[in-house]
């Protein structure tokens, strides 16, 4: 979630690969997560919210490495060909009650099936894991649920109808 009003300069950078990851039925895979803190100020109590797969870059690692290092990690999907980054976003965010930020950049991944395994997902992940889940397009439109970055649905829908970004998407910006 974005931290508005922190200088970036001040707080420690975290470079992530994460993924639009869509199975042959164009389903959305997202994940989870139980915060340390409330996420939504409309919510108050409410601590959940759903982000894609994928994870911080590791000493050495370029974007495409690391996401499928993570995609293999919480998926279990080891078989998987990266297609263009379609996304990327570079803002102040706090996510676990930690400041950081951020430099994401989404790739499109097309899974050849739907059978996932989240095993190592937990072990790998120092926050609880709530839910791993596969959405239709409609079900994202669900008013109770957080999706972050809040871009990813309508970047999500273009995808499916078939307006792949030829240059990344600022989801910085995204509404």
């Amino acid at each position: 979630m974005s931290a508005p009003g922190i200088n970036p300069t001040d707080l420690p950078a975290r470079e992530t690969a994460r993924a639009i990851l869509i199975d042959p039925a164009d389903r959305l895979l997202l994940i989870c997560y139980e915060a340390s803190r409330d996420v939504d100020p409309a919510r108050p109590g409410k601590r959940d919210f759903w982000y894609t797969p994928g994870g911080g870059r590791e000493p050495g690692e370029t974007p495409q490495q690391t996401c499928l290092r993570e995609l293999a990690e919480e998926t279990g999907l080891d078989d998987l060909t990266l297609g263009p980054v379609v996304a990327q976003r570079a803002c102040p965010q706090t996510l676990f009650a930690r400041k950081r930020f951020v430099r994401e950049t989404y790739f499109l991944v097309r899974a050849p099936h739907d059978r996932i395994d989240t095993s190592r997902l937990q072990e790998k992940e120092g926050d609880p894991v709530l839910d791993v889940r596969w959405w239709e397009a409609g079900a994202l439109d669900v008013p109770d649920i957080v999706i972050d970055p809040t871009g990813i649905r309508a970047l999500f829908l273009d995808i499916l109808a078939g307006r792949i970004p030829a240059t990344p998407r600022d989801l910085a910006a995204a509404p």
